[in-house]
């Protein structure tokens, strides 16, 4: 280094070296002028030490140690006249190193702080940095709170009258300062604190203090905004502020007085006040930059950087340029001590030749300003006296050192004094040094800001505060190391040390730290005082060595020996350049003499002391020389050996070789040769079986020509003789066949011959038996034993055709009181025409109100205009929606055939395009998710026209509704002519009507009287015949035949009776048919609120006849059950039957009493046409139940016969109806399709069919569909469809927020859709069907577009499906997989500065505590059950678990990626458990194979990248190799937010980071950052065909659908 130019890394090497070879601490002391350089100086020390003495495991120890300077200059420098970047405030920083030398922690200890720059700057100077930072960035969002501007706006920042400095952008400089807070771990909302103190000081310095009248008090305007920003941002009450600044409280032994200010006593407190809380904040800013740069790891040894302001001389110098010099002739004396006396005194005490030189000491000085009764101490005694002042302290000054050398009274001032010091004389005015010595703030100001409600702010002036972690020294230190600012303990003594003393104290302590230490020293000379580049005054710089001891230290250096060794250090160090022969002598001293008279011959160039030999300059470095030498030559002779041993090895390794190769060489040749004869020998041998082979090919050949020609001559002789054999065969064949069929013949005329005798004895016998049937059937007494209930029923319908008349007489009195009352409304109107065309006669109202009638006109034109223009615009709107689904449509039908066209393809390939099926998959999918946005897309539109059909529609009702308004006169003019004309109308309608009932009830009666003779007569012959029958015969036999033709009748009355109602189904259709051709030919209309027809029977005949029909034919069935069975059912059944008589009865009742009353309701023309419709309904029914009552007389009677004839029969017989086989389809009349709609889809609710089928309501709605295709009506499936689709929509938008009912309309959609497929009748479809599937088949119609619909609707909902799920699992992921705490022994194990943090929060909130990783897994298991209910594919909840976990995915990582408290180790590991426990679920699900854990790999691959090791090279291509699912800038971004958990762990080195960079620059990838929540996998609905048939699903009673028929 002696030979080099002074350099500051020379400085800082050697330290380095010294500290690692003696094992002793060094300090770096950094001197000079203001603006000579020292704190750049400092900086480059420190860059030395941080790159040299790197961090042993990447903690970036280093990196904050250098972190610390931009905020040290940023709230520590300022500008002065001599220096744009002059520090304010002195420090030293220890920089610790373990036994390795790497570096482990640092700390700081700052001196003085200039607090009087915060309130006043002289000219051409500034305020600290930080302030005009903050003003540059006052348009910054963050910062639009602190109400800042331009710095001009401000008095504490526009004192110097210049607020730049030239080549600095303080908005730049702001940037690196907030960089550095966030490195040294300073948080985002501690650093706006801060930052809003520092606003809050601006503010302060523009309160604007008023003065009063008197001249005593002052006051500040209650609307000042400066005082309301200071308040607000430092969190305190601004009326206690504002009362507290002008006033000030005085507390004595007895009483506590509150005492205004002056204007001037109030300005000089608050800027006490501004300096106070200044000097604070930077004390708090180093208390935290010491935290983050405390280790707990054991010091070994540090190195010092002292970097103090220097020397500094101004026009006015007051206490600060006092403080300053003081602690500058502190650290020259510590030079001197350690440059000239302690050399000197070594010198003697080494007893060498040694000359004594003089040199300046600076005692005297320094015992003027600390020594007893000394300047501070003369100072500290002024400021006790109550009253004391700056002129008593200089008289004081002046009495008690007039007469040292180092203190001067200038001639002509009394209020300054003099200062001798060793650089030059210095003259301080005494004005102010008792104020900023006291340093007095107002506790009443100080208790407003512990009050404040900003925990930073309380913590700033609170009693008691820490100060911080203890710097750690090394164990060989002499002195302990401690803080430079002891910390007061308790508020009234915070301010009882005055600053002079706590900076005596802080010096005390550097001096002895300093001496405890190897100083270094650099000298920073500055070039010129005019702050120019490359402008160099030599007169100056000569001045700055002289006045820093620099030319004493060279004229001593030359003249002594700055170089020595003790005698076994020498001996250890330089043993290698001793001989032999020296080193078997035993006294080390005089074996270094011989070794160093031997190599320096020039004697003066070195001394031997008692204990250490001295050397003069360069002397060590030629030792030095001569030993790497010494060592280089030893090295070339162990260099030349080793090469010549691994030489030798070489060559024998060579010898070898070639030994080697020549006997594998010529083993190669012989082999060659031996395989040569091999190869000859097996020629010859080739060649003879090869010629052998040749001749018995030719020999064969021939052979097999012979054989064939033998075997077709063969054959042909053979085929001649078969055909003879076969001729004679078919001769034989024909010959049997026609003698057979002649005996057949013969025997055919015989039997038919027979039977016509057995007919037409058999007729002759059955006419004879006919006959005494017949006059059995005739006996009275017999017939009206049997036939009781028969005239019972009669009589009833007797009774019920006198209360229909009864009825119709009470209708007509009604119709009567009805024409009454329309005759009088029609007087009443009469006579108010006549009112009205009396008032007409007047001239003047006749005008009026024809100008009405033209205003209301003119009126009704604008809204016609209105309307039009309306109905014009929706028109357009319309057909652009038209137009638009047009193009929709036809692109659908374009990616329908591209669908189609790739999805032949993928189920045909070919050999040439198995390459390209990932790339058609992919194809597909982006087709498939482009025409699912579509169909959303067409959804939107659908909605939006719906709204302006109803916007229409309402407009529409208001302009109807304008014109009624207008044509009310005209229209009762029009009432009164009609009603005039319908009473005539339904008067006749009316004598009509009564005349038809008449007839009709005559018809009836006569037809029933009749019917009823002949049905007596057929029981009297049929007891007759059964009677005489049994008279005769008494055999088993005969009973046995009598048993039989019973049966035989009964069966064949069954069947005649099936036959009957298949044409009373058939008569029924044609009167309908009728009936709506009447309707449509006579312009009957039909009221809306009257029934369906076929829906109940009591709708069918007024008269309840049509019904008491039936309950005849169930009576007959009971009766015929009841006859077979024992008598005691009789009774029981009998009774049962009169019970549902009266049921029915009492409905029959209910019904007539709502029709009664729907009579009244209704007008005289409705009700006149209503009543013909039911006549012709009633006589329709009455010419339908004719057969079924004959049929159920004769089966009663047979049975009666039957059992009375035959008593002693022990067999019961059961006669049951035949149904016909259920072929899966239901019928249902057009009226009741709302009904049905309404039943199965409206009000369906998913638990009423829970316990049934499922997708129930798609089975139902298909096998309705079935029966429309079936009887070949598509305008029924046409409405079907369309009704259902469009009920299905409206029940999803009513439930848009309820999983369970879209879920449920999503499996029955799909199964709809399948069932379409799966009976279309493609046999791409039928392929799993069994055969009586494939029977149900549809037969007309293809319904292709439809499933097209279904499958739109599908996706639809399926996308409604998944929103709904991810809107509840939302607030559910963030907790459950990134702040849930699922490991116990994890839940302690935060990272540093964010511990406790998730638990508060949770408990703050009080929402996310309850969201576990257990509730999350929960979730999921009910969506899953509940799909799984409702018969949803399994495919389609494969698809819609993937869907969530996609979900989960994206929201966990984005989190992940903005949080910087999650991304540690200790989340990583309970993220990756949270993951396996969503495997484990899936697994037991069976829904491993869905694709889910495949969208989670981000987040896998994340959690695992938060686990591995981010140190070597090694691990950053594990890294890269690891996350392949993450991209580039996710990977930076998560290991930047990397937080370790404790001191131990390491963070992410910046080389590291771009190591990975540079490896994964090439990888193509999205660049976006956070993962896409939003986005949806194209959803597919696989074909799954149903196992169920249709003619085995069972409908519950508790749907209602008893309208629906089953077929």
């Amino acid at each position: 280094m002696g030979d080099m130019d002074p350099h500051i890394f020379a400085v800082a090497e050697e330290a380095y070296k010294q500290m690692a070879r003696d094992e002793k601490n060094q300090s770096i002391i950094v001197s000079g002028e203001s603006g000579a350089g020292k704190t750049v100086s400092a900086k480059y020390a420190m860059r030395f030490f941080a790159t040299v003495g790197g961090s042993a495991n990447d903690t970036s120890v280093e990196e904050k140690v250098l972190a610390s300077s931009p905020i040290m200059e940023a709230i520590g420098n300022a500008k002065t006249t001599r220096n744009d970047n002059s520090s304010r405030f002195g420090k030293y920083i220890q920089i610790g190193f373990d036994r390795r030398y790497y570096i482990i922690g640092a700390n700081m200890r700052t001196y003085l702080l200039e607090k009087s720059r915060v309130v006043f700057q002289a000219e051409d100077e500034r305020n600290y940095h930080i302030f005009y930072q903050l003003c540059a960035s006052s348009s910054l969002s963050e910062f639009k709170d602190l109400s800042l501007s331009n710095a001009e706006d401000f008095t504490y920042t526009s004192l110097g009258e210049n607020i730049f400095i030239e080549g600095v952008n303080d908005a730049e400089d702001l940037v690196k300062t907030r960089e550095a807070l966030t490195m040294l771990g300073v948080k985002e909302i501690h650093q706006m604190s801060i930052f809003k103190i520092i606003a809050s000081i601006l503010h302060l310095g523009n309160v604007g203090i008023v003065s009063e009248r008197d001249g005593e008090s002052c006051h500040i305007n209650r609307d000042d905004t400066h005082l309301h920003h200071f308040c607000r941002l430092l969190g305190i009450e601004q009326e206690q502020m504002e009362h507290w600044l002008c006033r000030r409280k005085l507390v004595t032994t007895a009483e506590t007085y509150v005492k205004n200010m002056s204007h001037a006593q109030a300005v000089n407190a608050r800027d006490a006040l501004a300096k106070h809380i200044y000097a604070h904040l930077f004390d708090w800013i180093v208390e935290h930059i010491n935290k983050a740069l405390h280790t707990s790891t054991k010091q070994h040894s540090f190195i010092g950087v002292l970097d103090i302001y220097g020397f500094e001389t101004f026009e006015i110098n007051s206490f600060e340029q006092f403080c300053i010099n003081y602690a500058n002739e502190k650290l020259q004396q510590q030079f001197n001590s350690h440059v000239f006396k302690l050399e000197q005194e070594e010198y003697m005490k080494e007893q060498i030749p040694w000359t004594l030189i003089d040199f300046y000491d600076n005692q005297p000085c320094i015992d003027l300003i600390e020594a007893k009764l000394g300047i501070l101490d003369l100072l500290d005694e002024e400021c006790k006296v109550p009253k004391g002042t700056d002129q008593n302290w200089a008289q004081k000054l002046y009495s008690k050192h007039s007469n040292s050398g180092h203190f001067e009274k200038p001639r002509m001032s009394n209020r300054s004094f003099i200062v001798v010091h060793f650089a030059d004389k210095v003259e301080y005015q005494c004005d102010g040094f008792l104020e900023k010595n006291r340093d007095t703030v107002y506790e009443e100001q100080i208790n407003i800001l512990k009050a404040s409600q900003f925990q930073l702010v309380a913590d700033l002036f609170h009693d008691g505060k820490d100060s911080g972690p203890p710097s750690a020294t090394s164990k060989n230190a002499k002195i302990n190391v401690r803080a430079a600012k002891p910390v007061p303990k308790g508020h009234n003594r915070e301010h009882r040390k005055s600053v002079g003393t706590q900076f005596r104290n802080s010096l005390h302590l550097l001096m002895e730290t300093l001496n405890a230490t190897t100083p270094h020293y650099v000298r920073c000379i500055k070039p010129n005082d005019y702050k120019e580049s490359f402008v160099f005054d030599s007169r100056r710089a000569v001045q700055q060595l002289r006045a820093c001891g620099v030319l004493e230290t060279i004229r001593i250096s030359a003249a002594g020996y700055p170089s020595r060794w003790t005698y076994p250090d020498f001996f250890s160090r330089y043993r290698v350049l001793m001989t032999k022969k020296d080193m078997t002598i035993g006294d080390k001293k005089q074996v270094c003499k011989n070794l160093l008279e031997t190599l320096i011959k020039d004697p003066d160039k070195f001394q031997f002391g008692k204990t250490k030999i001295f050397f003069r300059a360069g002397q060590v470095a030629y030792l030095e020389k001569l030993r790497a030498d010494k060592f280089r030559f030893a090295c070339i002779k162990i260099q030349k050996t080793v090469r010549g041993w691994l030489q030798r090895i070489r060559y024998r390794k060579i010898r070898k070789s070639a030994i080697t190769l020549q006997r594998y060489g010529r083993g190669y040749l012989a082999r060659r040769y031996a395989e040569m004869l091999r190869l000859t020998r097996a020629a010859l041998i080739c060649q003879k079986q090869y010629r052998m082979v040749r001749v018995r090919q030719e020999y064969l050949r021939i052979r097999r020509a012979v054989i064939t020609i033998q075997a077709f001559a063969r054959g042909m002789f053979i085929r001649r003789l078969y055909q003879e054999f076969l001729l004679h065969h078919k001769a034989m064949i024909i010959q049997k066949t026609v003698r057979g069929w002649l005996v057949r013949k013969k025997y055919l005329r015989a039997r038919n011959a027979a039977i016509v005798i057995q007919c037409f004895y058999r007729r002759v016998r059955a006419k004879r038996q006919l006959k005494q049937l017949k006059i059995a059937a005739r006996s009275a007494e017999h017939f009206k034993n049997l036939n009781v209930g028969m005239e019972n029923k009669i009589v009833q319908l007797q009774k019920k055709m006198d209360n229909q008349s009864k009825e119709h007489k009470t209708q007509n009195e009604q119709l009567n009181v009805t024409n009454t009352a329309l005759g009088s409304e029609v007087t009443k109107l009469q006579k108010e025409l006549e009112t009205l065309r009396i008032r007409q006669t007047a001239g003047t109202q006749v005008t009026s109100l024809q100008e009405e009638l033209e205003k209301l006109r003119v009126e009704l034109q604008e809204a016609h205009a209105q309307r039009k223009q309306i109905e014009e615009e929706f028109s357009n709107e319309k057909q652009e929606l038209e137009q638009r689904v047009e193009e929709l449509e036809k692109e659908n039908t374009l990616l329908k055939k591209e669908k189609e066209e790739v999805n032949r393809r993928i189920q045909n390939p070919t050999q040439g395009e198995f390459h390209k099926e990932t790339r058609l998959q992919v194809e597909l999918d982006e087709e498939r998710q482009r025409y699912q946005n579509l169909v959303k897309e067409y959804s939107r539109l659908e909605q939006r026209y719906e709204n302006l059909q109803e916007d229409l529609s309402s407009m529409k009702m208001g302009i109807e509704k304008a014109a009624m308004d207008l044509s009310v006169f005209m229209k009762l003019q029009k009432r009164v002519r009609e009603l005039e004309q319908e009473r005539k109308r339904l008067q006749t309608n009316l004598e009509k009507v009564e005349e038809l009932s008449k007839r009709k009830a005559c018809l009836f009666r006569q037809e029933l009287e009749t019917e009823n003779k002949k049905l007596k007569n057929d029981l009297n012959e049929l007891r007759k015949a059964v009677a005489d029958r049994a008279s005769e015969n008494n055999s088993s036999n005969e009973l046995q035949e009598g048993y039989s033709l019973l049966l035989n009748q009964l069966k064949a009355a069954n069947e005649e009776l099936d036959v009957r109602k298949e044409e009373v189904l058939m008569l029924k259709t044609q009167i309908v048919n009728s009936t709506r051709q009447s309707e449509s030919i006579n312009h009957i209309v039909s009221l809306k609120t009257s029934p369906p027809l076929t829906q109940d029977w009591g709708y069918l005949n007024e008269d309840g006849e049509l019904g008491l029909a039936y309950q005849g034919l169930k009576q007959v069935a009971r009766l015929l059950e009841a006859q077979l069975q024992t008598k005691s059912r009789q009774h029981k059944d009998e009774l049962e039957a009169l019970h549902t008589q009266i049921e029915l009865q009492k409905d029959n009742l209910e019904k007539k009493q709502e029709m009664l009353d729907h009579f009244s309701t209704l007008s005289p023309e409705a009700l006149v046409e209503f009543s013909v419709q039911q006549e012709i309904t009633r006589l329709t029914n009455e010419n339908l139940v004719r057969p079924y009552l004959k049929y159920n007389f004769c089966n009663r009677y047979y049975l009666s016969q039957a059992t009375r004839s035959r008593p002693e029969l022990t067999r019961q017989v059961t006669v049951q109806r035949k149904d016909k086989d259920f072929e899966g389809m239901l019928e249902y009349y057009k009226e009741d399709e709302a009904l049905l709609v309404k039943s199965l889809i409206t009000d369906m609710k998913p638990n009423v069919v829970s316990a049934t089928v499922p997708c129930l309501p798609a089975y139902i709605l298909f096998m309705c569909i079935r029966h429309a295709d079936y009887i070949n009506d598509d305008q029924k499936v046409h409405s079907l469809l369309t009704t259902t689709i469009n009920a299905i929509k409206k029940v999803l938008k009513r439930n848009s927020d309820d999983f369970e009912m879209t879920s449920f309309w999503l499996a029955n959609t799909s199964r709809l859709l399948h069932c379409l497929k799966q009976y279309s009748g493609d046999e791409a479809f039928m392929t799993q069907n069994i055969a009586k599937q494939n029977e149900h088949c549809l037969k007309n119609f293809d319904l292709a577009e439809y499933r097209q619909v279904l499958s739109d609707l599908s996706i639809q909902i399926y996308q409604q499906l998944v929103r709904i799920a991810e809107g509840i699992m939302q607030p559910m992921i963030v907790s459950a997989m990134l702040e849930s705490e699922s490991i116990p022994s994890l839940a302690g194990v935060k990272p540093m500065g964010y511990r406790n943090r998730s638990s508060s929060l949770d408990c703050e909130s009080g929402g996310p505590a309850g969201y576990t990783l257990q509730a999350l897994v929960k979730q999921l298991g009910q969506f899953y059950t509940i799909m799984a209910d409702h018969g949803l594919d399994p495919e389609i909840s494969q698809q819609v678990v993937r869907q969530l976990f996609y979900s989960i995915n994206a929201v966990t990582l984005n989190n992940l990626l903005l949080r910087k408290d999650v991304c540690s180790w200790s989340t990583g590991m309970q993220l990756r458990y949270n993951i396996s426990q969503l495997e484990e679920w899936l697994r037991g699900k069976n829904l491993h194979q869905s694709g889910a854990v495949a969208t989670m790999e981000p987040v896998i691959q994340a959690a695992q990248l938060l686990q591995v090791k981010k140190k070597t090279s090694q691990d950053a291509e594990a890294i890269c190799s690891l996350c392949t699912a993450l991209s580039l800038q996710q990977i930076v971004k998560i290991l930047n937010l990397y937080t370790p958990l404790n001191e131990f762990e390491e963070r992410v080195t910046v080389s590291f980071i771009r190591d990975i960079q540079n490896r994964l620059q090439d990888r193509i990838e999205n660049n976006q950052l956070l993962v896409d929540t939003k986005y949806t996998f194209p959803v597919l609905f696989p074909y799954t065909p149903s196992v169920l048939s249709l003619e085995n699903i069972h409908i519950p009673a508790s749907l209602s659908l008893d309208f629906l028929t089953r077929v």
